[in-house]
């Protein structure tokens, strides 16, 4: 739209530069989503994305990426969808990190062709986590008789309402291996000969940006506003590509919502919670 509207403005009206649109993928990433915490996949950047490198008069997009990590199936799906527009539609992608690009969020960083971060972020943590919580003897204490049946002997496996078991969790190892290297091959994929020769880079760990910038895991430290113009020149505008909004102007909640009476709102509410408490434990582990 921004295009068309710009054609249809006479030469002597126009403004001067060029408009780099911005997308913000900033949060956890996972599946689902609710009103009250709205979630970072594919379903709600999606359009974002499409409408960012549909702008034909800008060289760039340029990705504001903020997230902790989450889902690794969403991670990629989002990195793929961003390369595939990008080789569709001839653009480079320029991604700055803010706070942290951590884990998912980093798988996030690998879509750009140029990397940046403050000083001061947090990159990496190149790994796979799994995690939970086991109430084995909790029910007993409750009186409360558990009553499962199955048909295969591994569909209660890492039931958190029985002990855990030792081939369970090689299981759960097994999984986690197989992500893991995924990932890796992502990131040497990606970052090619730019990589520092450091074993610890693969090991979960997560660095400063300017130890980041060090390993090979980013290209530059500095502002978007301020790379941009020194790139594309100082009439550069900075144009933030928003998510679909109502009649009124109000910002649509994410996909696959519906609505509902009292008991769905409260319950919406409560699951909210659980997320919000999640998220704000896997932010803490990035001292944020």
């Amino acid at each position: 739209m921004s295009d068309f509207l710009e054609r249809l403005t006479p030469k002597r009206f126009r403004k001067k530069g060029i408009v780099i649109p911005v997308v913000r993928l900033h949060g956890q990433i996972m599946s689902g989503g609710s009103r009250f915490k709205p979630a970072l996949n594919l379903a709600t950047v999606a359009p974002m994305l499409e409408k960012a490198f549909a702008r034909k008069n800008s060289p760039a997009v340029a990705l504001s990426i903020n997230s902790p990590g989450g889902s690794p199936v969403q991670s990629r799906m989002i990195f793929q969808r961003i390369r595939s527009l990008a080789e569709e539609k001839n653009k480079t992608v320029l991604v700055f990190v803010e706070d942290v690009a951590a884990s998912g969020g980093y798988m996030l960083a690998l879509a750009g062709d140029e990397i940046f971060a403050d000083p001061t972020s947090i990159v990496g943590s190149i790994g796979v986590v799994s995690g939970g919580f086991g109430f084995p003897e909790l029910l007993k204490k409750m009186g409360v008789e558990r009553r499962v049946y199955t048909a295969g002997e591994n569909k209660v496996i890492l039931d958190p309402f029985q002990p855990e078991k030792e081939g369970d969790i090689e299981y759960l190892k097994t999984l986690q291996l197989e992500i893991h290297k995924v990932f890796i091959d992502m990131v040497k994929d990606r970052r090619g000969s730019k990589l520092a020769d450091d074993a610890t880079i693969f090991s979960g760990l997560f660095w400063t940006g300017q130890r980041g910038l060090d390993l090979g895991l980013i290209d530059g430290l500095g502002d978007m506003r301020v790379e941009l113009k020194r790139r594309y020149g100082a009439d550069t505008r900075l144009e933030l590509v928003s998510g679909a909004r109502d009649f009124f102007g109000r910002r649509m909640p994410g996909v696959g919502l519906s609505a509902g009476g009292g008991e769905q709102i409260a319950a919406a509410a409560l699951s909210g919670l659980a997320e919000t408490i999640e998220e704000k434990a896997m932010w803490g582990r990035y001292g944020l």
